[in-house]
């Protein structure tokens, strides 16, 4: 049994977790992702974990100082954690079509009776993972109060995106907001996802970036060179799996623009 790394001091790791795209159905590469970082890191002189740290409480590690590296959401990063993280950088996603290291959401409906513009969500019910979701929540949030609408039914709490998917496609929502890297994992993986549309996007936002603790402040740029590395290595099979194609080197004032109050109060004044 492999002993876990200790956080707190007199250990030579800190933890490390890729939440936020750590499907089932593909953690046998996102381990092997992993690897192949942790190879990297230590020919840099950087040890590593030998794993992912799946047991722990995410939020948790991330305000951690000895993290050694995970992957956190660009609005929480704004709004909660820059000031207690470093930022290492912003994987890329070709395969949704937005600029190396940015994404956007996904708005999604069932197929029968989907919304053609975003006035037809007027009583509609929305489906959100949580309130501090970028791609679930305050990108769909900024883009129904510029539009000037306000749908009436109480939005409905998932968790996840899995489950916001999975909520729409039963009826117990009507739409949803769904990070594009998701959504192509959903479209290989959920069943769920055929009996949904996607009938509008929201403007690109920087993607979700990789965090590492304030132990390890001096080396943020080190271990951006170890995961870039770690990525132009992968082998075909994998690199398609995690859908990852490069790393951007993202800075703080990047994500300044996601700390902008939230107009929830115009938008679902039953969730202020």
């Amino acid at each position: 049994m492999t002993r876990p790394p200790t956080l707190e001091g007199g250990a030579a790791t800190g933890a490390a977790s890729l939440p936020m795209y750590d499907w089932p159905e593909i953690r046998d590469a996102t381990d092997r992702l992993w690897q192949a970082v942790r190879e990297q890191l230590r020919e840099r002189g950087i040890e590593a974990p030998e794993a992912l740290d799946r047991r722990a409480d995410p939020e948790t590690l991330w305000s951690n100082p000895a993290l050694l590296l995970s992957q956190t959401c660009g609005y929480p990063y704004a709004t909660m954690l820059a000031d207690k993280v470093t930022l290492v950088g912003t994987p890329a996603h070709a395969v949704i079509g937005a600029e190396p290291g940015r994404y956007f959401s996904v708005l999604v409906a069932r197929k029968i009776g989907a919304p053609r513009h975003l006035a037809d969500l007027s009583g509609k019910r929305f489906a959100y993972n949580m309130q501090h979701s970028q791609s679930g929540f305050a990108a769909p949030v900024r883009l129904l109060a510029a539009a000037g609408l306000a749908p009436e039914p109480a939005p409905l709490e998932t968790g996840a995106h899995r489950a916001s998917i999975l909520a729409v496609a039963a009826g117990k929502a009507d739409w949803a907001a769904i990070d594009a890297v998701t959504w192509e994992l959903a479209k290989r993986h959920e069943p769920a996802t055929r009996e949904l549309t996607v009938f509008a996007r929201t403007p690109e936002t920087p993607a979700l970036p990789l965090i590492t603790g304030l132990r390890h402040a001096g080396q943020a740029d080190i271990i951006a060179d170890a995961f870039e590395a770690a990525i132009a290595g992968l082998d075909q099979q994998t690199r398609d799996a995690v859908l990852i194609t490069g790393l951007r080197r993202s800075r703080p004032h990047d994500y300044a623009p996601l700390a902008a109050p939230l107009p929830v109060i115009e938008v679902f004044p039953n969730l202020a």
